[in-house]
């Protein structure tokens, strides 16, 4: 098990170093931002819908390896998904990170399972979600800033 969780801490700490879909997106549909007041994570998604598909996601901002990784590893997965796709990966994602055991094996997560290990770290979840619980700002449109507090 540790070789496992030794290659969930390396790609946490690769998307944390070098997030994939950091940028601004030029022509996004949409945008919200977040922010983590317990940890200082901020971040910004920009999405480009096309009728229910996300057809591009990016992020902006700055934040612990967790925060950052999320949002990149985020990123990669919800790219061509339908915004009903993005909602059921979201609450699964939110099940994993929080322990929820029928949610563990889940094999549509791919990459986010990394993140399985966020669970045994309470303080930390709110850091992993922060990127998704702003994606679903953005995907309905909310204009507030959001806060896991």
């Amino acid at each position: 098990m540790t070789d496992l969780q030794d290659l969930y801490q390396e790609l946490i700490l690769d998307h944390g170093r070098r997030p994939r879909n950091f940028r601004a997106l030029e022509g996004a549909s949409r945008s919200a931002e977040g922010y983590n007041p317990l940890c200082g994570d901020k971040v910004k998604i920009y999405i480009k819908m096309d009728d229910d598909i996300l057809k591009d996601i990016s992020f902006e901002g700055a934040g612990c390896a967790i925060s950052t990784a999320s949002a990149s590893i985020m990123t990669e997965t919800l790219k061509g998904k339908t915004r009903a796709k993005a909602k059921e990966l979201f609450q699964t994602f939110h099940d994993l990170v929080t322990g929820q055991p029928a949610q563990l094996e889940a094999p549509e997560l791919g990459k986010l399972a990394v993140f399985s290990g966020v669970s045994e770290f309470p303080i930390r979840v709110k850091c992993a979600t922060l990127s998704w619980h702003t994606l679903r700002a953005a995907m309905n449109g909310e204009g507030e800033v959001i806060s896991t507090e």
